[in-house]
């Protein structure tokens, strides 16, 4: 199987906010570990909450993770600059789209944006949303899960 990411980028410092604003994007959701957070720390990079600021008033923003560590999200909660959903279940759409109906946005309207395509691109696309497929946050990933990400992105379709 093969998934097309709308969007493949080095980072999430690399959205272009205005490119999606101009498409009419109301809604960004996000995973967390790995994508925003170095995964297993609990804290977000201070660069990363900075970049939020730029462009929190112009969008709806969520983070869906599939973390089912509820001290983990509850702590992710209380640090973030938006809500953390966690026991996602990704690739299942449920929650993004229990989500996106509780806040009235459609979700061609919304950009799901994580480092994994089998579970968060691949909920995006089954949600019916666009998706931006970044790489880690970390560049200091270990070497098993630079492996894995490697064999999972031959599920990519360019």
């Amino acid at each position: 199987m093969f998934i097309k990411p709308d969007y493949n980028l080095k980072n999430v410092y690399e959205i272009n906010m205005d490119e999606l604003k101009s498409q009419g994007i109301k809604c960004l959701l996000f995973d967390l570990d790995s994508t925003l957070m170095v995964s297993k720390t609990g804290k977000f990079l201070p660069e990363t909450l900075d970049w939020f600021k730029t462009f929190e008033k112009d969008f709806e923003i969520a983070i869906i993770s599939n973390n089912k560590n509820e001290s983990y999200i509850e702590n992710a909660n209380k640090i973030a600059p938006c809500i953390v959903i966690g026991k996602a279940d990704k690739p299942n759409p449920k929650v993004i789209s229990e989500y996106l109906k509780s806040k009235g946005i459609k979700p061609h309207c919304t950009v799901m944006i994580g480092d994994r395509p089998l579970t968060d691109i691949l909920a995006g696309k089954l949600a019916g949303c666009k998706t931006i497929l970044v790489g880690s946050i970390n560049p200091n990933e270990n070497l098993p899960t630079k492996f894995i990400r490697m064999i999972e992105r031959l599920t990519i379709k360019k």
